[in-house]
């Protein structure tokens, strides 16, 4: 009764991990139009994953930095770090696949997959337009691009305007500007560019002091409001302003997506022959092991894509296929390892459930500790390296991560379901001839023996 209830149990258990796994591998490679929505097509975890410029093609733009007349700091590498993150919000609200990187002591690199046109890049960057603050019309500036720390589009008021957020300073400035416009006159002039006429872009009406650290700013005309291009391209404007240094334009490329595109075909097709010849080479030297082997493989694939296509830093490059093969190959290391280590003791005269058992025990500190320098060595890429490095650790961490997950806890639990159906068969395990002879073992013996942590 025992047995057959654990046969039960581990059908049952296999069943619904192949239906799971094949829910994954259709969510991974299929798109299709989402029932009941307005024709939302869902994409695949394959075709969502980023791609990088070398893979997808686009402009990498280089920039050199110098201190901008504006900046309130006279550190050009603190000036240079500011821009880059403000570089992150005018470029990415544009563009979420858009890279940009500081480039050796004084550049900075801006790279853009699947765009063709430099002047879409230029548009948003190549004009800085800086804002100004005055108590009165023409008079001398109070808040300028320095003191604004983020500019994004929002509705209020039944219309489309810009909010502005500021610094912890300018938010003391704008504080002191809008109590003294209140106590005066109650206008607040805003400029676009020098503070001239030509250049009044708006006023503000202040009744009293503002110490939120935020405005909203719209057109103020009811006739005449803006459309949400309006204001987006009057934030863009703004916070292209902001930048504590001036940028002169080094380098532009458009890099061609044939390339990549090509070179992700055969990345592809190696693959997947590779992956096919290291099923059949794990069924060959471990049967029915190799066969459970082969399965938590395919698991492991669709974790990949799955958590390349959902974690929203992961561009994936050349480099960054690199990783992934070599993160596969580790996951088949540690495979190896494991079942080698079962293969020993069964020579050594142990019975399969218990050779299986100490396979586990002993593999599990070679494969934590060779995983955990790898982790450690991708971390320290990741932080150090270049933007190409950095998509090869990224990558790589991943997989080693998923390695040993699938190591250390799928293959555990496939091994614990598969001995009720075959615990004293080492033909079809293609264990090595023992040295010793070994006696008949029970089944509930069999998975105490995997599952647990009795002693032998």
């Amino acid at each position: 009764m025992a047995k057959n209830r654990l046969k039960k149990n581990s059908i049952l258990n296999f069943v619904a991990v192949a239906v799971l796994t094949i829910i994954g591998i259709v969510l991974s490679v299929c798109s299709f139009i989402i029932p009941y929505t307005n024709g939302a097509t869902y994409n695949g975890f394959a075709n969502s994953i980023s791609l990088g410029l070398d893979l997808a093609g686009g402009i990498s733009v280089v920039y050199d930095c110098s201190l901008s007349e504006d900046s309130n700091t006279d550190d050009l590498n603190a000036a240079i770090d500011a821009t880059v993150s403000r570089l992150e919000n005018v470029i990415g609200g544009e563009y979420s696949e858009a890279i940009i990187t500081r480039q050796g002591n004084s550049e900075i690199r801006i790279e853009v997959p699947s765009v063709t046109d430099s002047n879409q890049i230029f548009e948003l960057i190549g004009d800085p337009t800086p804002l100004y603050m005055t108590l009165t019309e023409g008079g001398d500036a109070r808040i300028s691009g320095s003191d604004i720390s983020n500019v994004y589009v929002s509705y209020q008021n039944s219309q489309y305007g810009v909010v502005i957020n500021f610094t912890d300073e300018g938010r003391t400035n704008f504080s002191n500007l809008t109590r003294e416009a209140a106590n005066g006159d109650q206008r607040i002039y805003i400029y676009l560019g020098e503070i001239n006429s030509s250049n009044l872009w708006n006023q503000l009406t202040c009744t009293e002091q503002i110490t939120s650290g935020s405005t909203f700013i719209s057109s103020g005309d009811s006739s005449s409001s803006w459309t949400y291009e309006d204001a987006q391209n009057y934030s863009l404007q703004i916070m292209s302003g902001t930048f504590n240094v001036t940028l002169d334009l080094k380098e532009s490329n458009v890099v061609s997506a044939t390339l990549g595109s090509e070179a992700l075909k055969y990345v592809i097709i190696g693959g997947a022959v590779g992956l096919v010849l290291i099923m059949l080479i794990l069924w060959l030297r471990y049967g029915d092991f190799g066969l459970l082997a082969s399965f938590a493989l395919v698991i492991y694939i669709v974790l990949m894509l799955f958590f390349l296509q959902a974690i929203s830093f992961v561009q994936l490059t050349l480099p960054g296929l690199a990783g992934i093969v070599l993160s596969i190959g580790m996951a088949v290391d540690g495979t190896v390892i494991i079942f080698e280590k079962t293969r020993e003791d069964y020579r050594a005269g142990k019975k399969i459930p218990m050779a299986a058992r100490n396979g586990f025990k002993r593999a599990f500190w070679p494969i934590f500790d060779s995983n955990i320098t790898t982790i450690i060595t991708s971390l320290v890429l990741y932080i150090l390296g270049t933007s190409s490095i950095q998509g090869f650790a990224i990558t790589l961490l991943i997989g080693i991560v998923l390695s040993m997950f699938m190591n250390l806890v799928i293959m555990r639990f496939f091994v614990k379901w598969y001995l009720p159906f075959n615990s004293v068969k080492a033909k079809r395990l293609h264990l090595p001839k023992q040295l010793k002879p070994i006696k008949e073992e029970s089944v509930v013996e069999v998975v105490g023996a995997v599952g647990g942590d009795t002693n032998e």
